[in-house]
């Protein structure tokens, strides 16, 4: 039972890499939507200045601010994870494409993670421009 466990937690080296790029273009993307909408949020502000708009912007503006945070910290850990294969790959060239090393479940799963709260956040976003164009 253990073998198999160990088995299925590791990908092939390209697998990896492959996710790595994809996480990243993912989360770079995430960013830049999050600076427009900072800027959309501006424009909402100008031309609403009632108090009920300030509360929900101040809400959206510390979720930004704490979407970049993660943003940060998953980019960080996935270069860490790409440098350790591309490490790996390195001290030995022999066959690297066919060659298996560990996965990265929590990362794996950290991400996905990132992925639902963020789609959430575009959303309801999405719904509170719509609300005051």
């Amino acid at each position: 039972m253990l073998i198999l466990s160990i088995m299925t937690d590791q990908k092939y080296i390209t697998e990896l890499h492959n996710d790595h790029k994809m996480w990243l273009s993912q989360l770079m993307l995430a960013q830049d939507q999050i600076r427009s909408f900072n800027l959309r949020l501006e424009d909402l502000v100008k031309a609403n200045t009632g108090s009920d708009i300030l509360a929900h912007v101040e809400k959206f503006q510390n979720q930004f601010i704490r979407e970049n945070e993660v943003i940060d910290h998953l980019a960080h850990d996935i270069r860490g994870h790409e440098k350790e294969i591309s490490g790996n790959a390195a001290s030995n060239t022999v066959a690297v494409d066919h060659r298996k090393v560990a996965d990265h479940p929590d990362l794996r799963d950290r991400m996905l993670t990132f992925q639902h709260i963020y789609n959430d956040l575009r959303t309801d976003f999405i719904a509170f421009v719509a609300k005051y164009l």
